[in-house]
């Protein structure tokens, strides 16, 4: 399955976080199993349903659809795109395009979601494991370069 290609699923409802209040996505389970650090990894409850926290300025990045377990950025295996606004962090995770790498394509007339965008057309992406927002990050990157304009 694409992970980029449009779904005709239902998403379920979304969750506020408990942490901050603000609505969260609903993150596939395989996306947690990818990315948490072991030690985490062996506290889920993988019959439950988990959401993810963009709020930059909250420390939760997952949390539980009963609210009985958050987890934070240290307790991932890679850094937050959202949380975290250092450039070397990633935007695109699967072809590692991160802030100062964009920035940089940018700076030499490079179309860098050109490139993205062929990769995820040919089956090359992997947003669901790589991601931690579970899903595909292009929205991310086209905000990110409009934001450079």
């Amino acid at each position: 399955m694409d992970c980029c290609a449009p779904s005709s699923i239902v998403e379920p409802a979304k969750i506020n976080c408990p942490s901050c209040g603000e609505k969260g996505k609903s993150v596939p389970l395989i996306t947690l199993k990818s990315l948490l650090k072991a030690s985490f990894l062996e506290t889920i409850e993988p019959d439950k349903p988990y959401y993810f926290c963009p709020t930059s300025s909250c420390n939760t990045v997952y949390f539980s659809g009963t609210h009985s377990q958050t987890f934070e950025e240290d307790t991932l295996k890679v850094p937050v795109f959202q949380k975290n606004s250092n450039l070397d962090i990633p935007v695109c995770y699967c072809f590692d395009w991160t802030r100062d790498r964009l920035i940089q394509a940018v700076s030499h007339n490079q179309q860098p979601i050109e490139h993205i965008k062929d990769q995820v057309q040919s089956n090359r992406c992997g947003c669901e494991v790589n991601n931690p927002q579970g899903a595909c990050c292009l929205g991310n990157v086209t905000a990110y370069l409009r934001s450079l304009k």
